[in-house]
This record gives structure tokens, C-alpha cells and sequence, in this order.
């Protein structure tokens, strides 16, 4: 066999941008958007924009991720710690339904909304609505919106990009002949508002959000404002400057008018009175106008082509250290991508569609989620509606950490940031909800739900809920979900320092809250949580339906995955000894895993799963994926229980539960049933026809996940997923194509992540691996497992460009030794699994190469 090395000459923490690009990296569109569902979504973690690509008129529908309803409010609840011991006796005693109607004594009011900002409009004077040859796209390797089309025999075109260095929206007007650029400008917004038009190109809108908005689509009379303009509710800003190269520009009215332009510029800056997560807007905010005019006067003097290739350059830093190679149907992607997702249902031949949303879902997170911001919501940054599904807040049961799925093993750790930072509020009023609601004087907790604001405690509303609410706002686990995320981003990066200052902490805080709420049980003696819910699921049992009961395996798992962190932690820190302990003995009592009846994983304390319910939320397999105590190798009986759960609950559900499905069927190490979920995924759902909310998963024209309604986190979870399917690292090795599909007979993917802080590519052919690399951020023993006998070999970083480039985009180079002489074989599998195991040097590359 050819003896092939590859050489890597970058460090993991700073990979070169390369100016490589992928012509088939963009979403593509043969006529304009007419729902939300079609326009094409930029972001640079504060500013959101959708761009419609009309002709005659174009809409960019604006958001700002820091525009919510409401102000601060605690809604805690006093009166806590005198219901929770008459719940935990209820629930003891057995008497379910007295104990979910006396939770209901524990909540409060719901978490706030988060609004639309409001809508750039361009009105053309153009007679055609369409005109010819008419183009539009979001090319995922610079971040850019591109509108093209002819009319009147002049070919228009317009760029869109948003700019985190620069914090703008720019917009290039151009067309193909001089003097044709005209066009009237303008800006709106759902939220109460007024704009004014100045003499020096300037378009300025003053707007106001509501201090309360309803819980329900169905009463929209229910959105109330402070017209104090200091009173309670966001201040925002939008600010528009038009740049012309030739022609005039006019104020008309509350608009501006160009006129007879070669070229137009436009620069969009925007801000809000939000001045910290225990500040009220109103009384206390700051002036949105500073920073909004700041920003626009630090950009206004600077060209279209300087802020653009600030903006490539740092969005390419993020964007190109991950390429995926799943193979290419040349008749595909010659079709717009609305009419290859149709396409993909019938024929299945199209893997460069799924690579393309692979792609998308990292884009998304870089567009939603940067370093200063705040973290990704229900939808991201993108939202329409005043009134939006489920508030577009933070359901912190699944959805907001399933939007950070993604952050570590597909190279976006800084974008994981905002999440931590948001911790960090929730950490300090947590410590008042734990005090006030529940007489716990360590530590802090969270509930289902949250907002702008950090609100953590148990959240009520929702009227229309027929099943009550306990059976989502009975759970004070978010933060302990929160936290496994801080623990697996030491693991990815090895940042001791942040782990020390940061991760740790707010690691320990949750667990002290949680040693305080376990509880011993009555009749085992286990520790139990009590109340206890598996999110937003119901028990069904002799002709009844429950809602709350104790030690849910939900709970359970969640808590062990924590502890063992914390210990793990306290001893890589080499620091609270005493602590850890402590921990360590809760641990060994925690009530554990259950196989029930039908030989699935037990949702409840006791066996009372019902094998056709098809509940979308299987929570209870938390320790398979994103856990790491269920294994097959490791645990084969649990993951066959595991398994058995999936099989009752079936494939197809809403979009976010598909994605959930895909990570645990590739833990499962079936890659074709991971893959017939995410095909199933590919359903085309058609945003102008009336659909059920939540009747089922899909993606809309523009790749968003469709729930539907949209939510982000199924696009965020299908590409952690795809990721899942190629390497893994939960079981203290690197696992090489542990779920390969038939499908992807042949492939590559580069520069994804491991746990260990190695990068890895990997390269596959005829379903079986080719060659790997291993570059090693942090130095220590690597571990593989592998399908086939390999041989490790170093190699120098001397790399040979142009034609000889291997498949991977990395040189061929001389091989510095075949056989590592510190590698050895520790085990092979019943199934001819290879297990190998070497030192690693930091910064060094290692090619895996198959005998």
C-alpha cells in the first residue's frame, strides 16, 4: 500500500484563512421570497437580517438580539419554601395530581418575548415586478446576500452583508450601466415607532418596545406599552446613511430619494437601550443613539470594500477551518436549492445538498452567536413576529443547549462564549430564586425557561396549555444541563486558566444548589430528585395522566453527568478536596438506570413507559447523547435499552426531536438509521400552506428546520449530528467513522474537533477508512479505535503545494518514521475494532494510515 503522510502547519487556535472557496457553498434561488421561511437570513451576532430579494421592492426584516418585552422581574415566588414540602409529601404519598396542582403555587410569570426590530424597504421605479435572467443567494464563504436580475435591459445587482468587526449592515447597489441606481428608501417597524429624515442622507428611527405581551398568537390586543418614553420597555434605534457615486439624494417625507446613481452604498447601524440583565430598560438603560451613531460614524468614512474584506476575513477565520466532502451530483446543484430539497425526497442523490446544510448550521451559529453577544435563541436572532412561537425565548429543557451542540466539535469554540456569559447572569439570580423559592442558601438553579432579562425562576402562563403546566415548568435542571457545557469545553480546548476562572465555579454552584435539592427516597435508599418531571412528557397509568412524580431519568442522568464533571474538575484543578468528596458521595446514591418491561430505558422512577407513546421529548436518553454514561461498548445492556426506547418512539417528529434522533442513533453506531433520519429531515415544508404546528419535521426553502413552526435548534442539532455520524470522543477515545452510512460511500471531512483538543481529518473510501490526521493542540496520550488495522506515523511539517494535494487540501511529505515505536495495539474488538493508543507532542501532526 502507497505509505501517504499529511502535513498540518497551523496551530489548532489560529487556523489560516484560506482563500479556497467553494462554488457549491451557496443557497440559491430563481425568484424572490415571498414568505419569512424563503428569505435568506445574515447575521453578526447582534444585528439579524432577512433579505428578500424583490425586484420592484426589497425587504430586509431587521432584528436586534437584545430587543425583548418587559424589563427585569424575578417573578419568585416567597411563599416557596412553605408549598415544596407539600409537594414532596404528595408525591411520596403517591398522590400525583395533588402534587402537580399545588406546584402550580411555586410559579410565576412567563419569561419575556423577543421582538423584530423592524424593516429596511426599498421601492424600485421599475414597471416589472420579476424582470430577467433573476438571481439570489447567501454564499456561505464570504456571508454575503447577492440579488441579480435585468430590467428595462439594465442588469441590477445587490450585496448584503453584516459585519462583526464593524458592526453594520452594508448594502451595494450597482447596476450595469451608469446613472441607473435610483430608488426610494425606508424604514418600519411592528413596535411603535417614528422616523425622521435628514439633510445629510440620513434616515433615523426612534422606536419603542412593549412592557407586556401576551403568551398566546390569539390575542393580539394583549401587547401593552408605557408611553413614558423612560417608563418601562426598550428604547431602540435604527440608522441609515446612503452613500451615492454619482446621481442625488433627496429627503421625501420620512423617506430618502435616490436619483440617477452609478452605484449606492448604503450603511445600517442599529442599538437598544439594554444596559445589563438586572437593569430596566426604561429607568435605567443606556441611550441606544450613542452607540448606533458611533458605530455609523466610524464606518461612513471607510469604502464598501474596506468593511467587506474586514468582514471576509474574520467570518472565513471561523467559517473555513471545517470543509466536508460527501460527494457532488453535478445535475443537482445546477437546480435552485428550493427545487433540490423537493428533488431530494423522490431521489435521495444528492449528498452535496446535506453538505451544504451541514455548512448552513455552522454559518447560522457564527451569524447568531459571537463573542460580546448574547447567546442564539429559539430562532437564532431571526424573528418576525411580536407575538413569536413560544416567545423566541430561551427553553432551556432542550432547545437553548441544543443550539451549542455544535460549538465544540465543529471548531466554533469561541461561538460557545455567549453561552457561558449568560451563565454568569443566570448564576446570580439563581442564587436568589434558590434562596427565595426554595430556602437553599448555596448555589443556583434555573428553570425550563428564560429571557434577555436571566429570569430563572419557575415560569407559569401559557393558558391555552390543556395539561397544565407543571409537567414543563416542574424542573429546576436547566442549570445543571448548562453546566456539562463548561466541562466539555475544557475538554475540547484545554483551557485550564478558563476552567479555573470560569467553567469551575459556575460548575460548583450548580452542584451545591442540587446536593441541598436531593432528597432520600421512602422506600430505596437512593437520592432522588422530588418533584420531578422528564420535560414536558406525562406519565399515562391505569387510565390516567400525571404530570409530576420523583427521580425521572432525566434528572438522574443530567445530575450524574454534572457530578462526575465536578470531580473530574476539582481534580484537574487539584483544589477542593473537601467538596469533592461530598460530591462524590451524593454520586455513588443517586438513583440509578432502569431497563423496564419492554426492555426499554425506563423514562420514570417506576416502570411506566407506554411503548406506543410518540412523545417528541425522550429526555431520559440525555445519558447516551449528549451524556457520555451510556455506551455500547462500554454499557451494551443500557444502549440496547436505549435503543429499544428509540425504536417505540419512531423516526419521525418535530424538526429539533429528528436532530436529537440523529446524534443518539450515530452514539448507537448506526449510521444508516442516522441517515434516514436526516433524510427525513429533507422533507420540503411549504411556508405559504397552512400547516399543524408541530405535525411533523422538515426544512423550509431557505434551510431553516421547520418544527415547524421554525426553530434553529434543528438546524444546529442535525449538523452536530452529521459531525456525531464522523468521529466521536464521549468515551475517553477517538472513534473514526463510527457511524458511516452506505450512503457516503466515499468522503473526507477537515478540521473538525475532538475531545483531547485534537483537530482530525478524516478521508474514506468504498465505506472504510483511508487516512486520517491528528493534530494535537495539547500534547498527552491520543487513543483511536478504528474498523481496521492501522499504523501511526509523525511527519515533519514540510509541506508540497499544487498538483500532488491530496483530496484533503494537505500536502503529501516525507514520512518521518512508518511505525510509531510508542504506538501500541491495547485491544481488538469482538468485531474487529482496533484500539491504539500513542503520545502526542502539542502542535504536532500524526497521520493514522491503514496497514
Amino acid at each position: 500500500m502507497k505509505r501517504i503522510a499529511f502535513l498540518f502547519a497551523v496551530s489548532l487556535g489560529a487556523v489560516a484563512v484560506s482563500a479556497q472557496t467553494d462554488p457549491h457553498l451557496k443557497l440559491w434561488y430563481a425568484k424572490p421570497a415571498k414568505a419569512w421561511e424563503e428569505a435568506l437570513p445574515l447575521g453578526n451576532g447582534k444585528t439579524g437580517a432577512m433579505v428578500f430579494g424583490g425586484v420592484k421592492k426589497e425587504r430586509y426584516q431587521l432584528n436586534d438580539n437584545t430587543l425583548w418585552s418587559g424589563f427585569p422581574d424575578g417573578g419568585n415566588n416567597p411563599n416557596g419554601p412553605t408549598v415544596l414540602p407539600e409537594v414532596r409529601k404528595a408525591v411520596f404519598d403517591g398522590d400525583y395530581i395533588k402534587a402537580a396542582d399545588l406546584w402550580k403555587k411555586m410559579q410565576g410569570p412567563y419569561s419575556a418575548r423577543y421582538l423584530p426590530l423592524g424593516n429596511l424597504l426599498l421601492e424600485f421605479p421599475f414597471a416589472d415586478t420579476l424582470g430577467t435572467g433573476y438571481y439570489r443567494d447567501l454564499d456561505l464563504n464570504n456571508a454575503t446576500a447577492t440579488v441579480r436580475y435585468t430590467t428595462g435591459g439594465v442588469q441590477y445587482q445587490r450585496e448584503t452583508f453584516t459585519s462583526f468587526p464593524d458592526k453594520v449592515m452594508m448594502v451595494r447597489l450597482t447596476a450595469n450601466k451608469g446613472k441607473q441606481v435610483s430608488f426610494t428608501a425606508a424604514l418600519t417597524s411592528k413596535l411603535h415607532y417614528s422616523v425622521k429624515a435628514t439633510a445629510n442622507n440620513q434616515l433615523v428611527l426612534t422606536g419603542k418596545a412593549p412592557k407586556f405581551v401576551a403568551n398566546r398568537e390569539s390575542e393580539p390586543q394583549q401587547v401593552v406599552y408605557d408611553e413614558d418614553p423612560k417608563g418601562e420597555g426598550m428604547n431602540f434605534v435604527i440608522y441609515l446613511y446612503i452613500k451615492t457615486e454619482g446621481g442625488t439624494v433627496k429627503q421625501s417625507g420620512d423617506q430618502l430619494s435616490v436619483t440617477g446613481a452609478d452605484a449606492v452604498t448604503i450603511y445600517l447601524t442599529e442599538a437598544t437601550s439594554f444596559n445589563g440583565f438586572n437593569r430596566s430598560p426604561g429607568k435605567e438603560g443606556k441611550d441606544p443613539n450613542t452607540e448606533a451613531k458611533t458605530n455609523l460614524d466610524k464606518v461612513r468614512i471607510l469604502s464598501w470594500a474596506q468593511i467587506k474584506q474586514r468582514h471576509v476575513s474574520d467570518y472565513q477565520a471561523l467559517f473555513n477551518r471545517v470543509k466536508l466532502n460527501l460527494g457532488t451530483n453535478e445535475d443537482a446543484v445546477k437546480l435552485p436549492t428550493d427545487d433540490r430539497l423537493r428533488r431530494f425526497a423522490d431521489t435521495k442523490n444528492d449528498n452535496q445538498l446535506q453538505t451544504l446544510y451541514y455548512q448552513f448550521g455552522r454559518y447560522l451559529l457564527i451569524a447568531s452567536s459571537r463573542p460580546g453577544s448574547r447567546p442564539a435563541n429559539l430562532q437564532g436572532i431571526w424573528n418576525d413576529h411580536v407575538q413569536p412561537p413560544w416567545g423566541s425565548n430561551y427553553t432551556t429543557n432542550i432547545n437553548t443547549e441544543m443550539n451549542y451542540w455544535l460549538a465544540e466539535n465543529t471548531n466554533l469554540s469561541e461561538c460557545h462564549q455567549p453561552l457561558f456569559d449568560f451563565m454568569k447572569e443566570l448564576a446570580v439570580n439563581g442564587a436568589v430564586t434558590a434562596k427565595v423559592n426554595y430556602n437553599i442558601r448555596e448555589g443556583w438553579v434555573t428553570h425550563h425557561n428564560s429571557d434577555l432579562w436571566a429570569k430563572t425562576s419557575p415560569p407559569g402562563g401559557f393558558e391555552w396549555d390543556p395539561k397544565g403546566m407543571p409537567r414543563w415548568s416542574c424542573w429546576p435542571m436547566a442549570g445543571v444541563w448548562f453546566s456539562t457545557h463548561l466541562w466539555e469545553h475544557y475538554l475540547y480546548t484545554g483551557d485550564k486558566k478558563w476552567l479555573q476562572s470560569t467553567g469551575y465555579p459556575l460548575m460548583k454552584g450548580a452542584a451545591q444548589f442540587m446536593l441541598h435539592w436531593l432528597i432520600k427516597d421512602k422506600t430505596t435508599p437512593w437520592l432522588v430528585t422530588n418533584p420531578s418531571t422528564s420535560p414536558e412528557n406525562t406519565i399515562k397509568l391505569n387510565g390516567k395522566e400525571y404530570q409530576v412524580a420523583l427521580a425521572s431519568t432525566m434528572d438522574m442522568s443530567l445530575l450524574r453527568e454534572l457530578f462526575a464533571a465536578v470531580i473530574k474538575t476539582s481534580t484537574v484543578l487539584n483544589t477542593d478536596a473537601a467538596f469533592r468528596k461530598q460530591v462524590q458521595e451524593a454520586y455513588d446514591q443517586l438513583y440509578p438506570y432502569h431497563i423496564g418491561q419492554y426492555g426499554q430505558l425506563q423514562e420514570w422512577y417506576g416502570d411506566w413507559d407506554d411503548p406506543k407513546d410518540k412523545h417528541r421529548h425522550l429526555s431520559h436518553l440525555f445519558g447516551l447523547y449528549p451524556g457520555s454514561q451510556i455506551t455500547v461498548q462500554q454499557t451494551p445492556e443500557l444502549a440496547a435499552a436505549a435503543k429499544q426506547s428509540l425504536i417505540h418512539r419512531g423516526d419521525v417528529s418535530t424538526g429539533w426531536s429528528m436532530a436529537w434522533k440523529i446524534n443518539w442513533w450515530a452514539r448507537l453506531q448506526d449510521g444508516d438509521h442516522a441517515y434516514k433520519i436526516l433524510s427525513d429531515a429533507f422533507t420540503y415544508i411549504d411556508p405559504n400552506q397552512t400547516r399543524e404546528t408541530m405535525g411533523g419535521g422538515g426544512t423550509y426553502p431557505n434551510l431553516f428546520d421547520a418544527h415547524p413552526p421554525f426553530q434553529i435548534d434543528g438546524n444546529f442539532g442535525a449538523t452536530a449530528g452529521i459531525t456525531e455520524m464522523l468521529l466521536q470522543s464521549h468515551a475517553g477515545y477517538l472513534s473514526l467513522l463510527p457511524a458511516l452510512p452506505t450512503a457516503w460511500a466515499a468522503g473526507s471531512i477537515k478540521g473538525i474537533k475532538a475531545r483531547g483538543n485534537f483537530m482530525v481529518d478524516i478521508q474514506w473510501k468504498e465505506g472504510k477508512l483511508a487516512v486520517a490526521k491528528i493534530i494535537s493542540g495539547s500534547g498527552g496520550i491520543c487513543r483511536i479505535k478504528t474498523t481496521t488495522p492501522v499504523k501511526i506515523v509523525e511527519v515533519k511539517a514540510n509541506p508540497v503545494q499544487g498538483a500532488n494535494a491530496n483530496p484533503l487540501n494537505i500536502a503529501y511529505g516525507k514520512v518521518v518514521y512508518e511505525k510509531n515505536p510508542q504506538a501500541k495495539l491495547v485491544s481488538i474488538g469482538k468485531e474487529g475494532e482496533y484500539m491504539m493508543e500513542f503520545p502526542t507532542v502539542k502542535g504536532k501532526t500524526y497521520t493514522i494510515v491503514n496497514q
